[in-house]
C-alpha cells in the first residue's frame, strides 16, 4: 500500500487591513500567534479602498466636481493604499519569522471585496481586526467581520483590540 503525502502546503493567511490601529493590532497578533516558526507562511495583505463615484451624464452632481477634483480624489485613494501597505509591510519586517508577503488591493465594498478575493485566492485562514462598535452603530454601519465569519469559506479570526488603542 503506497503512503499518502499529507503534508500540508505552506498556508495562505489574509489579513484584511485599513487605516485603523485595530487591523494593524490583528496583524501584529497574526505574526506572533499564527505564522510558523519552522516553515515559511504566505501571508496576503488585502486592502480595500471604496469605489470611486459613477456619475451618469445627466447627474447634476458630475457638474458640481471638476476634473481636477476627481483626479484629487483619485490620487488621495492611490496614497492612502500606499500608505497602509507600507505601515503593514514595515509591521511584517519587524517579524522574525520567514513569510512571503503579498498585497492585494481590491475595489468596492469591503465586507463583499473581501469575501470574494479570500474566495478566488483559496485562503485558508482570514484574520481581521474589530473596531468593537457598540449595538446602535453596529446596526447602522453593518458589520465587515461580522458578514465575512459568516460568509467565507476558510477559518475566520476576528481579533479584538486591547482597551488601549
Amino acid at each position: 500500500m503506497e503512503a499518502v503525502n499529507m503534508k500540508k502546503k505552506d498556508p495562505k493567511i489574509v489579513v484584511a487591513v485599513d487605516e485603523s490601529d485595530e487591523s494593524m493590532y490583528a496583524l501584529s497578533w497574526c505574526l506572533a500567534n499564527l505564522i510558523s516558526q519552522t516553515s515559511t507562511s504566505n501571508l496576503v495583505l488585502l486592502y480595500v479602498k471604496p469605489s470611486p463615484p459613477v456619475y451618469s451624464s445627466l447627474d447634476a452632481a458630475r457638474y458640481m466636481f471638476s476634473t481636477d477634483v476627481i483626479v484629487a480624489l483619485e490620487k488621495y485613494g492611490s496614497d492612502m493604499v500606499n500608505t497602509v501597505m507600507r505601515r503593514a509591510e514595515a509591521i511584517c519586517r519587524k517579524s522574525t519569522t520567514k513569510i512571503n508577503v503579498e498585497r492585494i488591493v481590491g475595489s468596492g465594498d469591503a465586507k463583499d471585496e473581501i469575501c470574494n478575493i479570500v474566495s478566488k485566492i483559496k485562503a485558508d485562514t482570514l484574520v481581521m481586526g474589530c473596531h468593537d462598535y457598540g449595538f446602535f452603530k453596529r446596526a447602522i454601519l453593518g458589520s465587515v467581520s461580522d458578514h465575512c465569519a459568516k460568509h467565507v469559506k476558510c477559518p475566520v479570526v476576528i481579533i479584538k483590540p486591547p482597551k488601549q488603542i
